[in-house]
């Protein structure tokens, strides 16, 4: 294992899986703290599609200024992608699995990978609400098992949660809070439990937020505004709702009604929505309706409980 204090450079190969939102922006940061970097997901579409993504995004960043032509043009040399999990893997200092928020299925994927992985390679799940205790068990090596949170939009959120495992070894948690120091990021260290520290808070203001438009208190729009113009907040709670993706934050609750109770149970109205496949930006709607990823209006369709 790669190891070195806080505060010195040092750069890895790593092996993200799933090039999704989360799993391309992964590979981004990754890129641009120096690391080298293997996209992998099981279909090549998939893959290319994400590599643009992180193209798109970097020329982004030099329209604005905040990134310069050269380091768009080394972060991009230094990812590749592939649907071949055994190469991908075969080199890797750390693997990110950025897969479904699926239990059983990120268990098989990181079983899977472990099994073409170097022996000392830290294993980590991006996993935003569940157990990466249970997550772990799949593994024959458990203590290299880790949490790695991270949040969307990731080239630009600041923040990521290191989630300590049941199993996870010291080494492991301070290799962790290595990586995210080296991307640019602050770690915040907790140990796994429902929803960890940041979903936990995040959709408990979120499906309250539901709740009040769900009532007639206020408007998404107005709501939002509250939040962000009285509390600071850069993205009102509908909002980022929207921005995760419904579908995501009713798995969320879902688990932590399971774990925690029913003060995190779903509204009808986020149940409505998913169930309409207004999933919020990605799709085109969700509490407010999307265009070219930005807000044009507010869903006309407010459902009564």
């Amino acid at each position: 294992m790669i190891y070195l204090p806080c505060g010195e450079r040092f750069f890895m190969n790593v092996c993200v899986l799933g090039a999704g939102t989360m799993g391309h922006g992964i590979a981004q940061v990754s890129a641009m703290g120096g690391h080298d970097v293997v996209l992998r997901d099981i279909n090549q579409n998939i893959v290319d599609e994400g590599l643009e993504h992180i193209r798109e995004n970097l020329q982004g960043g030099v329209d604005r200024d905040k990134v310069t032509e050269s380091e768009r043009d080394a972060a991009l040399d230094r990812i590749e992608g592939t649907t071949d999990l055994a190469a991908a893997v075969a080199d890797a200092d750390l693997l990110v699995e950025a897969v479904p928020e699926d239990e059983e299925l990120k268990q098989k994927v990181l079983a899977e990978a472990e099994g073409h992985a170097p022996a000392d390679c830290v294993v980590a799940s991006n996993t935003s609400s569940i157990s990466v205790t249970g997550i772990a068990s799949a593994l024959s090596d458990p203590s290299r098992a880790v949490g790695l949170h991270f949040f969307n939009p990731v080239h630009i959120m600041g923040l990521v949660e290191v989630v300590v495992a049941e199993q996870t070894s010291d080494a492991t948690r301070e290799f962790a809070e290595v990586f995210v120091e080296s991307v640019g990021k602050t770690a915040v260290v907790v140990e796994d439990s429902p929803g960890f520290a940041t979903s936990r808070l995040g959709v408990a203001l979120g499906v309250e937020a539901m709740r009040m438009v769900q009532e007639g208190v206020a408007s998404p729009r107005d709501i939002d505004a509250a939040m962000e113009l009285g509390y600071n907040h850069p993205m009102g709670p509908i909002e980022l709702g929207d921005v995760v993706g419904l579908d995501v934050r009713l798995g969320i609750l879902e688990h932590l009604r399971e774990e925690l109770g029913e003060r995190f149970r779903p509204p009808t109205i986020l149940r409505k929505k998913v169930r309409a496949g207004k999933l919020g930006k990605k799709s085109g709607e969700g509490f407010y309706v999307w265009e070219d990823g930005e807000i044009v209006g507010v869903s006309g369709e407010v459902e009564d409980e």
